[in-house]
């Protein structure tokens, strides 16, 4: 009798543990290091605070590695709840016929509380469609510049007064190769620094149909005369040494943090890693930009990533989502996050308490990304909407490495650009045309 009773509470018990077990929330990430041990803190944070629901984070590889391992899981139907995109995978997510799940449904059929006008507006924006935000913005950086206040004061400049537009730029340039620098302005991500951001800066597009948000038939527009006048004025900078190329990436990073360049642009997430590499005094400032172009500047381009739903999951798997999202959405997690990664804030409400903190006052600069984004965005300002961009890219570094090696002018480069990449955006175009 006494072993059927314990028998018996023995199933009861598991009965009951498997019926209030978490409902896992799968979470594919793509981030490392010390982003990727926030990661891991996010979720243990939110687990932490309710029973109902436990999100894992999975590090999936690079950003093209876990997209890709993405689409071959939703394939085989076992895609995870969350999937972290980079941000020139928007389109093709957006048109990935079935697989995904716009945030905005999610959180309406959850009934969580979600206003978008919360949501940084250059951020969101990026991200949604008229109906609503597709994905959650989650790791959010944009382009910026650092100086080197050392050199700038070597050189007899104000170390406090970077310069504010490309025209000041060319002065402060010569004085500092004047004053024996090997390499005074480098750059990272050319073409996101170079070419979209720098669109977005002085609210001309890119591309046609507001940059590919009006439409798939969108095209480039990349060699108009504005364009075509940057990129010869960095290819004569090249020839004076006062612009040194090193590379498609974050290459040049390495060369700024040990002192060679006096100005860098790159990404505001560079931020911690140079506090804590460069012997030297730096600050950070917004992109420079030519004074005589109406409407600049405007707002600059995201980069990071956004967070995805994959499409097919059960309703409950849904409502975890939600309440992660919502959970990521608080202000003193949204803060956290921009503090400690470099990141921009993801709501305003984050922003504005970390104004209130005094953390952009003990950490000078930090707010320099945030200014540049809070703004209203404009349709030729918003962000880009283009499929195949990833290859697009590919094919604008190597034009304009064309360029710096003197194998093309700035005008055939950009032409063969815009030609080249309107060949990929016809290809994308015919693949989703319907949807």
């Amino acid at each position: 009798m006494k072993l059927k009773t314990w028998i018996a509470t023995g199933v009861l018990a598991s009965i009951t543990s498997s019926a209030f077990a978490a409902t896992e929330i799968s979470w594919w990430h793509s981030m490392t290091g010390a982003l990727g041990e926030r990661v891991n803190a996010l979720a243990d944070e939110f687990n932490k605070g309710q029973s109902d629901y436990k999100v894992v984070p999975v590090y999936k590889g690079t950003y093209d590695e876990s997209m890709a391992a993405a689409i071959a899981a939703y394939r085989a139907g076992n895609a995870p709840d969350i999937l972290q995109v980079f941000e020139v995978g928007t389109a093709t997510m957006i048109y990935a016929k079935g697989a995904v799940k716009p945030v905005y449904e999610v959180m309406r059929e959850a009934g969580e509380k979600f206003d978008q006008s919360a949501y940084v507006p250059a951020v969101a924006g990026y991200y949604s469609t008229p109906k609503g935000m597709m994905s959650f913005p989650f790791n959010s950086s944009t382009t910026i510049m650092f100086y080197n206040k050392d050199m700038f004061a070597k050189a007899g400049l104000d170390p406090e007064k970077p310069p504010v537009t490309w025209q000041e730029f060319v002065g402060m340039a010569a004085k500092i190769k004047a004053s024996g620098a090997a390499c005074a302005y480098t750059t990272t991500w050319q073409s996101w620094v170079q070419l979209e951001s720098f669109s977005t800066w002085h609210n001309v597009e890119l591309a046609s149909k507001n940059n590919g948000f009006g439409g798939l038939d969108a095209r480039l527009k990349l060699n108009s005369p504005l364009h075509v006048r940057h990129i010869e004025n960095l290819a004569n900078w090249s020839k004076q040494g006062y612009f040194t190329y090193a590379g498609r990436k974050d290459e040049a990073n390495a060369k700024f943090n040990a002192g060679e360049c006096a100005m860098i642009t790159g990404s505001s997430s560079a931020y911690a890693d140079i506090r804590k590499n460069a012997k030297f005094k730096f600050g950070a400032a917004m992109l420079p930009y030519y004074n005589d172009v109406q409407g600049a500047p405007q707002n600059t381009v995201i980069g990071g990533a956004s967070l995805w739903v994959m499409n097919g999951k059960k309703a409950v798997d849904y409502k975890g989502v939600a309440k992660f999202f919502t959970f990521l959405s608080q202000p003193e997690v949204a803060a956290k996050w921009h503090q400690e990664t470099g990141y921009l804030p993801v709501t305003k409400a984050a922003y504005e308490l970390t104004q209130k903190s005094g953390f952009y006052e003990r950490n000078p600069g930090t707010d320099v990304a945030v200014r540049q984004m809070i703004v209203k965005t404009t349709e030729k300002s918003r962000g880009l909407r283009l499929g195949n961009y990833a290859q697009i890219r590919t094919v604008f570094d190597e034009e304009l490495e064309n360029v710096w090696t003197g194998k093309k002018t700035p005008k055939d480069a950009l032409d063969s650009a815009v030609k080249r990449g309107d060949e990929l955006l016809v290809r994308f175009e015919r693949a989703n045309k319907g949807q």
